[in-house]
């Protein structure tokens, strides 16, 4: 046997080992998915038919206007505290290299903390409430912002940007003349992808009383409130499938790209 082919094989026996290491260690398997039956048959009749009260949907109405309300209030907190970063970040705006080293570094402790975890922070400094959800998730969303817009400037041509830097332009100007006109449809098309992540994150925060419908649905599963959860979940549901076409129309509209980044589920 060949050493490339040898190295080949022992890296797939590697894999096949830690997906084993793995699907072991979390307990992944036919014998939890048999032992969960009942509970999760228990649950699915539970949801049949949704809850229809006229006071139910006024409340999953109110939930669903103050989830979308954390999902715009962070995602404008979010690119403000962004703008900065990713100016500072990006390597053709040409920064003093301990400012640029300042900013990735904030970034990435922005990014690195999950909004879940930033959301118990806010709740336990501010309290229970939607307050807290929009502080946690437009820290994320800044951490997230900086580090993509940075690469959308720094992938511009650079032939514009050199020229108005040979002109003695500061770097206020060739950022504004020069990066950011190339890359506005690019940072546009990745602005409307955070806004959908925001809806979704403000829905998982609430689990934690971060405010929102996501709140709702955690009280509901706690007093197992099936028929009224069905009801939660549709209003999700609907709200992500309404934001979803709202944001395809303004990519379209302003010619922005469509295709969905990873880090967004």
């Amino acid at each position: 046997m060949s050493r490339r082919r040898w190295w080949r094989l022992a890296a797939a026996s590697l894999v096949v080992a830690v997906v084993a290491w793995s699907l072991v260690g979390t307990g992944v398997g036919f014998g939890s998915v048999i032992a969960g039956r009942d509970g999760a048959g228990r649950i699915l009749a539970g949801l049949f038919p949704p809850a229809l009260d006229r006071p139910l949907l006024a409340q999953v109405g109110r939930a669903s206007i103050e989830t979308l309300q954390i999902a715009v209030a962070s995602l404008v907190l979010g690119a403000v505290l962004a703008v900065p970063l990713a100016g500072l970040i990006a390597g053709n705006v040409a920064a003093p290299r301990w400012l640029a080293g300042a900013a990735r570094t904030t970034a990435t402790v922005l990014r690195g903390v999950p909004d879940l975890l930033w959301a118990l922070l806010f709740v336990a400094a501010v309290g229970l409430g939607p307050a807290a959800g929009v502080y946690a998730i437009s820290l994320h969303a800044a951490g997230m912002l900086a580090k993509l817009w940075s690469e959308q400037l720094e992938a511009v041509d650079p032939a514009p940007v050199e020229a108005l830097r040979l002109t003695g332009a500061p770097r206020a100007a060739v950022a504004s003349l020069a990066i950011l006109p190339q890359a506005r449809t690019n940072l546009l098309s990745q602005l409307l992808y955070q806004w959908e992540c925001n809806v979704r994150a403000s829905v998982i925060v609430g689990f934690v009383g971060a405010g929102g419908i996501g709140q709702e649905l955690g009280v509901a599963l706690r007093l197992f409130r099936y028929q009224e959860l069905a009801t939660l979940i549709i209003a999700v549901l609907l709200i992500i499938a309404s934001q979803d076409q709202l944001s395809r129309w303004i990519r379209a509209h302003y010619g922005a790209a469509s295709r969905r980044p990873d880090w967004c589920g």
